[in-house]
This record gives structure tokens, C-alpha cells and sequence, in this order.
């Protein structure tokens, strides 16, 4: 699909464009809330998920989607967080509605704890009641000035873990029990002493992200063989594709001088056979002329005897006689006519045509 570029102010610069499409989905291309990670490691929008629960497949590499009837849990938060920092850096820089979250008045800090705006009063406010729980209030100006990139280093570290122990939930979770593999704030570390052992929340956090970098450099490792096993087999594709179209094209040249030499042949054979029913015509014509005038002489020479018993003296008869019985003699040792004249001899044409 075409990727769906995200609005963004025409003050801001094509690469911050370029850079953050990877928080799209990956289906349909679009900025979209609910964004879920599939076990291919792919991102999709409810919709697209939605979309290819039936397939059962990922529409991007066509792995196939565990579960397929029902939605996957997992969020990519990752993303979805990122999403909605761009849309606060995005209202920043096109200056549109900022006020204070608080008395409304022209918002001129950013705090990234409370995701609120703050006027200067507020903001020196929060500074005093808040100066213990460390959060960072960014003047307005300055982030307008930076880049997307230091406004996500201003505020995506800061934020803090609380502790999802109903009575202790304003705690702050700084442990990590490694027996339940959860988060604890420092009340239920020690009010239990199952929790053991733990580390500071920091260290895990620190040991996860290094865990995903050893991993993610070992697949690095894994995909130059693929990329290579992938490279082999695109040029053997191409490979027989070339052989594909060459031997395509010899055979048309071979069909085309085979053709040819056919054409040539029939034209040799035709001249055989016109020439043979030539000679025919010949010889049948001779044939005739001959069988004519035997007709017409037996015709004459029975004419003549029927004359002869009629109307002959036998003075006549005494004086014609021989001469008539030599011819008649001579009419009856003619050879007899043949039943058909013979054509001429094809037996050569027919051999080369069985040897085509």
C-alpha cells in the first residue's frame, strides 16, 4: 500500500516526516490509536487486525497470527506513546490552543509528568510543590526551537513506574523482584520478604535493554545469511528467467527455419508434382490421338467391307481385296488400348513427404 504520510505543520521539517513513519500501521499506513505488536514483530491498527483475522495471516510478511479469532493483547506502547508526543510537539510548534491547563491562561511550559501546559504563575507553582518528585517542566519556546528528536530526549526518561498496589499506588516503584518478575515500590519489598531477590527497577530496565541488544545483534548476524540465502536466490530467479526467455526465443528462430525449409520443400515437391502431371497430360494426349485414329480406321475399314458386300463387282472385289484384308489385318495386330493412361511417377514426392 502507499504509505500515508502524518499532517504535520508546514513549519516542520520533511525529515521528522521521514523519520517517525515507523509509528504507522503497517497494514493500512495510517496514524491510529490501539496499535497491537503480532508475534511477527509487526505493528497493526485494530482494523487491520481485524481485517486479517480471518486469513489468519500478517498482511506484511504473511506469518501466521496466533489466535486468530480474537484480538491480540499486546499494545505496542512503544508506538502509541510516541504517537500521542508527536501530537503534543505538533500542537507546540503550530502554536494552536496553548493554554494553561490550569487557569487557562497562555501556556508557556510544558510539563512531561502531569502532560499539562503551565503560564509562568502555575509553572512557578509546580516548581515549589513538585521539586521533590522531580518533574521537568520545558519552556515552550525551547522545544519549538529544537527538534522532535530533544523534545523525545526532554521526555521520554522522565517518566516514573507506580506501584499497582492499590493502597501504595502514589509510590513510586524503584524494585524489581526477580522471583515474581515484577515491579515493587520500597513499602511492599519490605513489608514482604518473599520479594528476594530484587534489584533496583533501573538495573532490570538497564538488563533488558541489553538483553534486546545482544539478541537483536545475533539476528543482525542471522539476517546477513539470510539476506545472502535471499540474494542467491533472487539471481537464480533471474537466472531462469534469462534461460526462460533465451530458449523461448531460439525456438522461435528454429520454428522459423524449420518453416523455412518446409516452405522450400513444398515448393520443390509441387514443381515434382506439376511436372509429373505434365508429362501425364502428354502422354495421355498422344494416347488419345492414338486410340482416335485406330477407331477411325476400324471405322473406315468396317465402312468400307459393308460398301464392298453391297455394291462391289467382282471385277472390284478380285482388284481391291488384298489390299483391304492387308489393312484390316494390320488394324486387328495393333496392341489394345489401355484402360487409363499412367501418370506421372509421384513415388519420389511420397518418399519426401514421409521423411518430413
Amino acid at each position: 500500500p502507499t504509505p500515508v504520510l502524518i499532517p504535520l505543520p508546514s513549519s516542520l521539517p520533511k525529515l521528522l516526516e521521514d523519520d517517525f513513519q515507523f509509528i504507522l500501521c503497517e497494514g493500512c499506513r495510517k496514524e491510529l490509536p490501539n496499535l497491537k505488536l503480532l508475534t511477527c514483530l509487526h505493528t497493526l491498527c485494530l482494523d487491520c487486525l481485524s481485517e486479517n483475522k480471518p486469513i489468519g495471516q500478517c498482511p506484511v510478511c504473511r506469518t501466521a497470527i496466533p489466535q486468530a479469532s480474537s484480538i491480540s493483547d499486546m499494545d505496542n506502547l512503544l508506538f502509541t506513546n510516541l504517537q500521542a508526543r508527536l501530537e503534543i510537539y505538533k500542537k507546540i510548534v503550530g502554536g494552536v490552543d496553548l493554554f494553561c491547563d490550569n487557569c487557562k491562561k497562555a501556556g508557556e511550559f510544558w510539563c512531561s509528568e502531569c502532560k499539562e501546559f503551565l503560564c509562568t504563575r502555575c509553572f512557578e507553582a509546580h516548581q515549589r510543590y513538585l521539586k521533590m518528585e522531580s518533574h521537568k517542566a520545558m519552556r515552550v519556546i525551547d522545544i519549538r526551537a529544537g527538534s522532535f528528536k530533544d523534545f523525545l530526549k526532554g521526555t521520554g526518561k522522565t517518566s516514573n513506574l507506580f506501584c499497582s498496589n492499590p493502597t501504595h499506588e502514589s509510590q513510586i516503584v524503584s524494585v524489581y523482584c526477580k522471583k515474581c518478575k515484577r515491579a515493587l515500590c520500597c513499602i511492599c519489598a519490605l513489608l514482604d520478604s518473599h520479594h528476594t531477590p530484587s534489584c533496583d527497577i533501573r538495573s532490570e530496565t538497564r538488563r533488558r535493554q541489553e538483553e534486546l541488544g545482544t539478541l537483536s545483534r545475533e539476528l543482525k548476524q542471522k539476517r546477513n545469511g539470510f539476506e545472502a540465502t535471499y540474494a542467491g536466490l533472487k539471481d537464480e530467479a533471474a537466472r531462469l528467467e534469462r534461460v526462460q526467455r533465451e530458449t523461448r526465443q531460439l525456438i522461435r528462430q528454429r520454428v522459423e527455419q524449420l518453416v523455412g525449409l518446409i516452405r522450400r520443400e513444398e515448393e520443390e515437391l509441387l514443381g515434382l508434382v506439376e511436372a509429373g502431371q505434365e508429362q501425364g497430360r502428354r502422354e495421355l494426349s498422344r494416347e488419345l490421338e492414338r486410340v482416335e485414329g485406330v477407331l477411325r480406321r476400324m471405322e473406315a475399314g468396317e465402312q468400307l467391307v459393308e460398301k464392298m458386300n453391297l455394291y462391289a463387282t467382282e471385277q472390284e472385289v478380285m482388284d481391291m481385296q488384298p489390299f483391304i484384308k492387308d489393312s484390316l489385318e494390320e488394324l486387328l495386330q495393333l496392341p489394345g488400348a489401355r484402360d487409363r493412361a499412367q501418370a506421372g511417377d509421384l513415388t519420389e514426392c511420397r518418399a519426401r513427404l514421409q521423411a518430413l
